[in-house]
């Protein structure tokens, strides 16, 4: 417990919903920062009853903004993921969801100036290294979060927030297709090894006998499943670059079939022991652009629309994510979005 407070924006980004701060209002010191994070949102504990996070890791996430100097870059986001029922704040990973915030808030706290109905703000995630631009809707130079933009596990609608992923392909991997091939043949099974963002191996459904429509907990009950799909996943490390995978969350495992409900491909993920109620950020940008790389498995089943500017939608168990990728002259994908909305829920001060 401390005396600090500082200035917070809370705000719902995407699916998930956190503290926005500016980097200069928190305290320096990382481990003071962390228990003073950790203080706001009440953890550790499974009610975070004396704080403000939501009793779920959904809700206990926090983004750390400042103004960037580095050339081409509006500002530095930095996650943080704080444990609801355990006394650690994470920098570990990157996360989609608060991101769909960031360019609202460097708005809002004028990081960045509007610049006429739409405003792009690019963001250099920390957490990875990689860069993404939003585009935020600022009519008459101001943010606004209403709007006619749906997805899924948000109710209602709002302003939408595509985010531009740039320089992603072999983010991890070191390239887009670390193996060389469109097409392996792993234990039997043609797979594609694939890193846009997320490195995964997408397969078809069927060729590891299942559906691909199954439910989470179908698949997750399925341990002959599971262990087939870990035998490919441990064998593909060393050719995705990835070393010795078997401690590792990554790659992700994507089973791919095809769409049911109007979109492009339908999803399983495996990420990577246990079947996911949805799909990664990343991960659908991954699995979207093996839908366009000719002779993959994942292109055998999906349906791919016409022009160079393609809308996919990745169906998944619980509703979709749409994926939009841009081709150039070669059918490469050049850039990579995703849909998203924001809301601003509270602006004020918090208190350690």
């Amino acid at each position: 417990m401390s005396d600090f407070s500082a200035p917070c924006m809370w705000m719902r980004g995407g699916t998930s919903k956190g503290g926005y701060f500016l980097k200069d209002e928190l305290p320096a010191d990382t481990a003071a920062r962390d228990a003073f994070l950790l203080t706001v949102m009440g953890s550790p504990d499974p009610r975070q009853i004396d704080g403000m996070g939501g009793a779920d890791p959904l809700t206990s996430k926090v983004g750390v903004v400042a103004k960037s100097t580095r050339e081409g870059i509006d500002v530095d986001y930095l996650f943080l993921q704080v444990f609801v029922d355990q006394a650690i704040v994470s920098d570990a990973q990157n996360c989609g969801n608060i991101l769909a915030g960031i360019g609202p808030f460097a708005i809002e706290r004028g990081l960045v100036a509007a610049t006429g109905d739409e405003t792009r703000v690019s963001i250099f995630m920390e957490n990875t290294g990689q860069v993404a631009v939003a585009t935020v809707q600022t009519p008459g130079g101001v943010v606004t979060y209403k709007g006619d933009a749906a997805i899924d596990g948000v109710p209602g609608t709002h302003a939408p927030i595509p985010l531009e992923f740039r320089d992603t392909a072999g983010s991890s991997c070191g390239a887009l297709l670390p193996s060389g091939n469109a097409v392996d043949v792993v234990n039997g099974v043609r797979v594609t090894l694939i890193d846009n963002g997320m490195p995964c191996v997408v397969f078809k459904a069927e060729d590891v006998g299942v559906t691909g429509y199954e439910d989470r907990d179908t698949l997750d009950a399925d341990t002959e499943l599971k262990a087939r799909i870990e035998a490919i996943r441990l064998a593909v490390g060393e050719r995705m670059n990835l070393g010795d995978v078997k401690e590792k969350s990554v790659p992700k495992m994507m089973l791919v079939a095809p769409p049911k409900n109007g979109g492009a491909v339908t999803v399983r993920s495996f990420i990577p022991h246990r079947a996911h109620a949805t799909i990664g950020v990343l991960g659908a940008v991954s699995v979207a652009t093996a839908c366009l790389i000719e002779g993959s498995p994942a292109a055998e089943v999906a349906q791919i629309p016409e022009g160079s500017r393609k809308t996919l939608s990745v169906e998944h168990p619980t509703g979709e994510m749409s994926c939009v990728l841009e081709i150039d002259e070669a059918s490469a994908v050049k850039s990579s979005a995703l849909l998203r909305t924001a809301r601003k829920l509270m602006d004020g001060v918090v208190f350690g």
